[in-house]
């Protein structure tokens, strides 16, 4: 069963594929994170996050306040999230402890540490 997870305390370790992967570790806090969505400019924490353990890995199902929501897979190739489904690809940035991801109108911030053998994410071409 999924279980809210605090933002406050919420790290994702990006981290660099190798032979052997390590799991990004997602820590319990505030159970918010500031998001903006439907194309609103203002980033406020009304966005609660679910964390979802499966046979494919950690998935992080993220609720918008208007009852919508929006699926993360967790991956460990240094961008840290990608949208686990739907066809639009999510633009990652990390940036002053926090990860930024935009997927369409729809803008997240997640606190967010990179492991120092991470690679930086490429930008979007």
């Amino acid at each position: 069963m999924a279980r809210l997870l605090p933002a406050t305390a919420l790290v994702l370790a990006l981290t660099a594929c190798s032979s052997k992967p390590e799991a990004p570790k997602v820590a319990e806090g505030d159970e918010h994170i500031p998001c903006a969505v439907s194309g609103s400019g203002d980033l406020k924490p009304v966005c609660a996050v679910e964390r979802q353990e499966g046979p494919d890995g950690l998935t992080l199902l993220v609720r918008h306040p208007d009852g919508g929501f929006r699926r993360f897979a967790v991956v460990t190739d240094g961008r840290g999230l990608e949208v686990a489904d739907g066809a639009q690809v999510a633009v990652t940035r990390l940036e002053g402890g926090k990860l930024d991801v935009s997927v369409g109108a729809d803008r997240y911030l997640f606190p967010a540490t990179r492991k120092s053998h991470a690679p930086q994410a490429a930008p979007p071409e």
